[in-house]
């Protein structure tokens, strides 16, 4: 029992009540009887029991414990004498090395000042020795003979021969030339042919690619004056068959990146190094590819294409190296004199000079050339149209003439209908138009931007604006009817403005798009901004005179009919007739409608309302004066009334396509007014101060009321007597 007591309380970690718990339930299991009764007196032993050897656990781990204790006091004693030892051994230690450094530090200055003695009376033995050195070289130059010398004849020896030649070379310098004559030959000719080899042997450790050698032979080569030529032999290796091809401008930046490792690697002088590796590429090989390419003068159109892909593809490759840290946007010190602007100009080498007049002749021959195809395809050759008043009345007068003799004076054209005018055409015309601007912005100097435009933009205006949208509109104001024709006008002048309309709305979207960025900030674009309103004012005017003249031949034909085909019977029948509108009325309407249909179709916005305003109203005078003309009688004033609602119909139209209010008010009046034909005599006074026609002059009703058959008769007057 004991120990299982040691393995409980050895648990971690140990739980006290728990351990009493499992005691109880031993205990009762141990005590019980039957029928789940148990013996309290023998839970007491147990526990008592249990209590018993828990002590005597107890005073042997006590006694345990003691043991250790004092055994631990003892090691603690021993380790104790054993540190104070090792103390006492440091110490001694310490002051041992503290003497030794300070006799190592006497002994090292001792030595210190015995090498500088030893320097200082060694160098002067070397350089008297390096001096009789070079003065034995010196004596082999003195003889007109070749130097056969072993450092000058053996090959592994270059470099050697290269710091001795070099020191000669300087020190022939400063020799008297008229004593010394043959041998600052010798050594010039020795200098020149050391120089050489250096730079084979340079070329040769670049082809096979061994850095090591590359840069020492770098380091002789910067005191030779021929550095220079081993700078450009490693740039012509470097870039030989490396930009050929189709596309060279791919290739430039790998290129660079590729050997500015290299020429970090090789040259003590790598930004100066890497500065002319570019510029060997631009100011040569681009330029001669770029040269080859813009060669051809003949075709203008291919010629511009090439010069900006050209252009544009050298700025390309400029922005990488400036993104990749090779070449500066503004120049500075940092990565050589590498200025984007500067690179692009050599590599273009002037190709753009008169790039301006190239592109204002192109689009003029494109602009022109697509006008002469799209007439040639109308199969229609251009008229010289001359405008101003005289001649819009004379030729008013000859349609009129014309139209009383019965004689085709005026001689009055519609084309069929053909408006001259094609979105199409435009669309190409603007397109050329947008590649031209294009390149003139990226290809004009500053100074040459504003000019440019102004002529491009003035090109534009002068083929599409004048030679094809003004055009039409004169030949469109020509091809309208006069107001005095006898048969049903063809307006198809509202077909015209449908398209004009489309056209200035693409030209205005243009001139937003590709003119104005090319004149940012400067002072020509009030002056294009000017030409554009001018231009516009100028069609805009002959728009609004077309439709004043489509209006009126509307109306004169309108008015002319009802004149000539209203009878007098249909506003006063006789015997009992089916209330429907009249034949004129029919015949005008359904001339209307498809008048309607077209404004509708032609017009929108404000444009749209303010024609079938005016329409409407020019239309209300003359059914109005129309009916003033007639006497109704019951029968015959309804007649008037559907008249007047077909008329209203047509002209105001409904729903979506309605006239805006003040044409629906006047029709609404004229058709109170025809009620005045029809209502009874004693309710006269009262329709006549209904809200329709309270507001109109008195006048106005007495005179319609007097075209009543029966006024006489009924002694209508009598009614009216409160009206006056």
């Amino acid at each position: 029992m004991m120990n299982q007591y040691i393995k409980e309380l050895e648990q971690d970690p140990f739980d006290p009540d728990e351990f009493v718990e499992r005691m109880v339930r031993r205990s009762m299991q141990e005590s019980k009887l039957k029928d789940d009764q148990f013996d309290p007196e023998m839970i007491h032993d147990i526990f008592t029991q249990a209590i018993q050897d828990l002590k005597v656990l107890q005073e042997r781990q006590e006694r345990k414990c003691a043991r250790l204790e004092q055994a631990v006091q003892e090691e603690e004693k021993l380790y104790s004498t054993k540190l104070s030892d090792i103390m006492d051994q440091h110490t001694d230690c310490v002051n041992v090395f503290s003497t030794l450094d300070e006799r190592m530090s006497r002994c090292g200055g001792r030595a210190l000042d015995v090498g500088e003695k030893l320097g200082a009376a060694r160098a002067p033995r070397a350089r008297a020795a390096a001096a009789r050195d070079l003065l034995s070289h010196l004596a082999h130059f003195l003889n007109p003979r070749p130097v056969l010398t072993d450092i000058f004849t053996d090959p592994s020896k270059l470099h050697e021969a290269a710091d001795v030649i070099q020191k000669l070379h300087t020190i022939a310098q400063e020799l008297p030339p008229d004593k010394f004559e043959v041998a600052q030959k010798n050594i010039d000719v020795k200098y020149d042919e050391i120089e050489r080899n250096l730079i084979e042997s340079f070329v040769k450790a670049q082809t096979q690619g061994n850095l090591n050698k590359m840069k020492e032979i770098a380091n002789i080569m910067t005191n030779f004056r021929g550095y220079p030529r081993c700078v450009d032999a490693f740039i012509e290796t470097s870039q030989m068959n490396s930009l050929l091809g189709k596309d060279i401008f791919s290739s430039v930046l790998p290129l660079c990146q590729k050997n500015y490792t290299i020429i970090s690697n090789v040259f003590p002088n790598p930004e100066q190094v890497l500065s002319k590796f570019v510029l060997n590429i631009f100011h040569l090989n681009l330029q001669k590819y770029i040269q080859a390419k813009l060669a051809d003068k003949n075709d203008v159109d291919k010629y511009l294409r090439n010069l900006y892909d050209m252009y544009t593809s050298t700025q390309r490759v400029c922005d990488e190296l400036v993104a990749a840290g090779l070449v500066s946007a503004e120049g500075n010190s940092s990565i050589g004199d590498l200025r984007r602007e500067a690179l692009v100009d050599g590599a273009m080498a002037g190709a753009n000079d008169g790039y301006p007049a190239l592109e204002n002749r192109r689009l003029k021959a494109a602009l022109s050339n697509a006008l002469n195809v799209y007439y040639s395809e109308k199969q229609h050759i251009k008229k010289q149209i001359q405008g101003g008043g005289f001649q819009e009345l004379r030729r008013d007068l000859q349609a009129v003439i014309g139209t009383r003799a019965n004689i085709n004076i005026a001689q009055i054209e519609n084309y069929g209908g053909e408006t001259f005018l094609s979105e199409q055409l435009v669309n190409k015309m603007l397109n050329d138009a947008k590649t031209s601007f294009l390149r003139c912005k990226t290809l004009c100097t500053p100074n040459e931007l504003p000019g440019t435009t102004v002529a491009l933009l003035e090109a534009l205006v002068q083929h599409l604006l004048i030679e094809h949208v003004d055009y039409a509109l004169d030949l469109g104001l020509q091809s309208i009817p006069i107001a005095e024709s006898k048969s049903p006008p063809q307006i198809y002048f509202f077909d015209i403005v449908k398209q004009a309309n489309a056209i200035v709305k693409l030209f205005g979207e243009h001139f937003q798009e590709s003119v104005l960025p090319c004149l940012s900030s400067t002072s020509k674009q009030k002056e294009c901004v000017q030409r554009k309103t001018t231009i516009m004012e100028q069609l805009e005017n002959k728009l609004d005179a077309g439709l004043e003249r489509a209006i009126s031949a509307i109306v004169g034909w309108v008015k002319l009919h009802l004149q000539t085909e209203q009878k007098k019977t249909d506003y006063k029948p006789e015997g009992d007739i089916d209330t429907l509108a009249s034949p004129a009325c029919t015949a005008v309407v359904s001339y209307l409608n498809s008048v309607m249909e077209k404004i509708h179709n032609g017009l929108e916005g404000e444009n749209l309302n303010a024609v079938t305003v005016e329409l409407a109203i020019r239309l209300h005078r003359v059914i109005y004066e129309h009916l003033q003309n007639f006497q109704f009688n019951s029968a015959g004033a309804m007649i008037a009334i559907c008249d007047v609602k077909e008329y209203r119909s047509a002209a105001c139209g409904r729903g979506s396509r309605a006239t805006p209010p003040p044409a629906h008010a006047l029709f609404d009046a004229l058709h109170a007014l025809c009620n005045l034909l029809l209502v009874k005599p004693e309710n006269l006074h009262q329709v006549c101060e209904g809200e329709t026609l309270a507001e109109l002059d008195r006048s106005i009703l007495l005179n319609f009321i007097q075209l009543r058959s029966d006024y006489k008769s009924h002694k209508l007057s009598s009614f009216l007597k409160g009206l006056s």
